[in-house]
């Protein structure tokens, strides 16, 4: 067998110096083989391997948190810290950013109002930060760039996924999130309390770990693929072998655990309650920081394995360790019913299995090892009336534990259900509280009763070789980390017949047409494209919607009037003084708008919705005019401005009120009132504006993306870097559902003015992984203006 598999993880060495908890572990970069911890004692630790033992050394303590540290994580090397970084989340709600030769942090990122428990790193030097404050955000160099609002409760568990710009996040509200470009795109449930840990196995799949004790396997698409069982309380994190599908976990229950093929195949006890954290170096190695401020790493290679006496010292104080029986963790205890010491003489089941006995009135708890073939002694069980877990490889369900736990299928397209058995049990006692649980038919009862009695029958407790076959679809029993249970294959869409979605599937992507270069993805002759100067952004000023036709627009409004309610209703004179708002803003003539045209039309644009809008095309072309656009944005009327046109940015709306409220928003940009309102209200407009996204009709989505390119003009002036994330995220999200070229093109053009001249926004660009989501636009043929568009931005991302 190759070294590192099927052998057993034994103790490579015992790290002190931290003086309270480890919570948080992360192999490092730099030196090679190393890692870095963090500590309740406030600091941070960097661990270097020890050239000649099996050792690690300190290299340095790192401070600058005021109270416990919780988490760390690594940002990659970059030009300007080749060796890379380190940060850190604490009980201070600060992150602290270090290099790796000097104890005092780079700089210190706040912003978080309270605890930061979670970071993750990914491209471009983006970090993304989780805080019990319910919020993630996500940090650029020293810049907070986006904060993902959502969770109901602590966010516990972040990670970037490699994919650009998709980021999860776990929650104490039981849920995950899946997140793109800063919107919530996804919500995972299942998990039956707080999600504490996420780990990503591949672009398209990762595990998450939670305090209901179980493990899951998602794909991002939203399926729950597998739930793995094995720990008996909180699971606090979880962590991937390099290459491969396997995983660590480690908990409250004392335990770290060893999972492969889907199975749990090694459990090792810790003298400590609680497992706070793992992390697995590069050469498989496991390192675990837990309650008693101790880094203990774990090896298969015989070579680096602690010596005798080292383990045996480790042996020596997990035998002397209290277990408190109230934590659950070995089962229900009765003193009266356990066994003596003879008991150990019997070989256990599997690796891990515990089995309590009664020595001399005291109660002992011991774990056999498979690997050693022998009981190993975890420790004194105190202040308990007594003990026994008839541990003879239990099955966990609801967190208790089973001698089987079937899965029945009553019918192949129904749902399926667990079904718990001990061999104490009356079988068909069992099967009727199975029918009656979930509502199933008591015909079926001989059937299940029958099933349960086959399967159990002279059966070695728990030997999953035999195939148990299932009484319904006659397929085999559920085993936790068989494969069978999940296709990986993309399946067909139920509704539509298609295959669904795979973000980054390259069926995708649309092929550019035309000779095309493999390397740098342009066609092959450059001479005259090199000619084509960019014309099109940074864009300078405002676009509008000038089109009018005074005449048609009148003439509805005269007919809707005729249909108004007595209150609503305009007067001859009225409907004379709209007229002439219209040809003063609609001509260049040298008048100006009075105060009573402009009540007028105030009065006349808040009608019904249903008759509204020739109201609102007037208002769209008038507040072009610097005395209209005074009035309706200064500082005196501009909340009750703002608050009628979002009214109509309602997606259950009339599509006609919500492109003229789109229009109007972007004329609003062409005076100094109207730029100052918009951008003051942008987080109210922009959130709003983007629920027009699932309209069906494209010019909505051409005046959305024109809003878009009159926030970005306003934004590429003041370099404001939070109001280009938002507006970064808005284009992003729109860009995946407009069709229309025109409407693509404003989005490129607002793109590349956000990004123009501002090294900041093209990284947040690259990682929000925009690049990718444009480039099938450098091969549009027609109009000519969206592929030399799309290429000017491609040049600078």
């Amino acid at each position: 067998a190759m070294a590192g598999e099927g052998g057993a993880y034994r103790l490579r060495c015992s790290l002190a110096g931290h003086g309270q908890d480890v919570r948080g572990l992360t192999r490092g970069l730099f030196p090679q083989g190393g890692f870095v911890s963090v500590s309740r004692d406030r600091t941070a630790r960097l661990w270097a391997p020890d050239g000649l033992n099996r050792r690690f050394t300190e290299m340095h303590c790192m401070s600058g948190h005021s109270n416990f540290v919780s988490c760390v994580c690594i940002i990659p090397p970059s030009d300007l810290y080749p060796r890379g970084l380190i940060a850190t989340g604490g009980n201070d709600h600060n992150i602290c950013i270090f290099t790796v030769d000097n104890p005092a942090p780079l700089y210190i990122l706040k912003g978080h109002k309270n605890t930061v428990c979670s970071l993750s790193s990914g491209k471009f030097g983006t970090l993304l930060s989780g805080s019990w404050d319910t919020t993630a955000k996500v940090w650029l160099s020293d810049r907070c760039m986006m904060t993902l609002q959502g969770h109901t409760a602590a966010i516990w568990a972040v990670k970037i996924l490699p994919e650009q710009g998709l980021m999860l996040t776990g929650s104490a509200d039981k849920t995950i999130k899946l997140w793109k470009a800063g919107r919530c795109e996804r919500t995972f449930t299942g998990h039956e309390d707080c999600v504490r840990g996420l780990a990503i196995l591949s672009e398209m799949e990762f595990l998450s770990c939670a305090n209901d004790a179980s493990v899951r396997r998602w794909q991002i698409s939203g399926e729950c693929l597998q739930v793995y069982y094995g720990h008996t309380n909180y699971i606090y994190s979880i962590s991937v072998f390099p290459q491969c599908k396997d995983f660590v976990t480690t908990g409250e229950d004392r335990s770290l655990r060893i999972w492969k093929q889907g199975e749990c195949v090694q459990t090792i006890r810790l003298p400590a309650q609680s497992v706070w954290c793992c992390c697995v170096l590069d050469n498989g190695d496991i390192v675990v920081g837990a309650s008693d401020g101790i880094i203990r790493v774990f090896t298969e290679s015989l070579e680096r394995t602690a010596s005798a006496d080292e383990i045996q010292a480790f042996e020596n104080e997990l035998s002397q360790a209290s277990i408190d029986p109230k934590t659950g963790d070995l089962g229900d205890i009765n003193a009266d019913d356990l066994p003596g010491r003879e008991h150990l003489k019997e070989p256990g089941t599997r690796d891990g299995q515990t089995r309590l006995i009664k020595d001399n009135g005291k109660v002992e708890a011991y774990q056999w090892s498979v690997s050693e073939g022998r009981w190993i002694k975890i420790g004194d069980v105190v202040g308990s009336s007594g003990a026994t877990q008839q541990t003879s490889g239990k099955v966990l369900f609801e967190g208790k534990e089973y001698d089987y736990v079937f899965t029945i299928d009553v019918n192949e397209s129904g749902p399926s259900y667990k079904l718990p058995y001990n061999i104490t049990d009356d079988p068909w006692l069992t099967a009727y509280n199975f029918l009656q649980k979930n509502d199933l038919n008591p015909m079926f009862l001989d059937q299940v009763a029958k099933f349960i009695m086959d399967n159990t029958k002279g059966q070695t407790l728990l030997s999953t070789s035999a195939q148990f076959s299932d009484p319904f679809t006659g397929a085999g029993r559920y085993v936790p980390g068989s494969s069978s249970g999940s296709s990986s294959i993309p399946a067909a869409d139920p509704f539509t017949g298609a295959g669904r979605y795979v973000p980054g599937s390259a069926s995708n992507a649309v092929a550019p047409v035309g000779g095309v270069d493999p390397y740098t993805g342009m066609g092959a002759y450059q001479s005259a494209a090199a000619e084509v100067e960019n014309i099109y952004f940074p864009k300078k000023d405002a676009v509008t919607f000038d089109q009018a036709n005074p005449t048609q627009i009148l003439g509805k409004l005269k007919e809707l009037n005729g249909s108004a309610t007595e209150e609503h209703k305009l007067t001859e004179d009225d409907l004379i003084t709209l007229e002439k708002l219209l040809s003063v803003t609609c001509n260049t003539s040298s008048e100006t708008p009075t105060a009573q045209q402009l009540q007028t039309l105030w009065r006349a644009v808040n009608w019904p919705e249903d008759i509204v809008f020739p109201a609102l095309d007037i208002l769209r072309l008038s507040v072009r005019h610097p005395t209209v656009n005074e009035n309706f944005c200064s500082e005196k009327d501009h909340v009750q401005f703002i608050v009628l046109l979002l009214k109509f940015l309602n997606p259950k709306g009339k599509q006609a009120n919500q492109l003229l409220a789109l229009r109007a928003l972007c004329n609003c940009f062409v005076s100094q009132a109207g730029q100052k309102l918009m951008m003051e209200q942008r987080d109210e407009i922009m959130t709003q504006a983007i629920e027009m996204k699932s309209s069906n009709n494209k010019n909505i989505h051409i005046a959305l993306a024109t809003l878009t390119l009159n926030y970005a003009v306003c934004l590429h002036k003041v370099n404001n870097i939070e109001g280009k994330a938002q507006c970064l995220s808005v284009i992003s999200t729109v860009m995946e559902v407009v069709q229309d070229l025109e409407a693509i093109f404003r989005l490129l053009v607002a793109l590349g003015t956000l990004i123009s001249d501002d090294t900041n926004a093209v990284q947040l660009a690259k990682s929000l992984g925009v690049d990718s989501q444009i480039k099938k636009y450098a091969s549009v043929s027609e109009p000519a203006k969206v592929k030399e568009c799309c290429r000017f931005v491609l040049n600078l991302l």
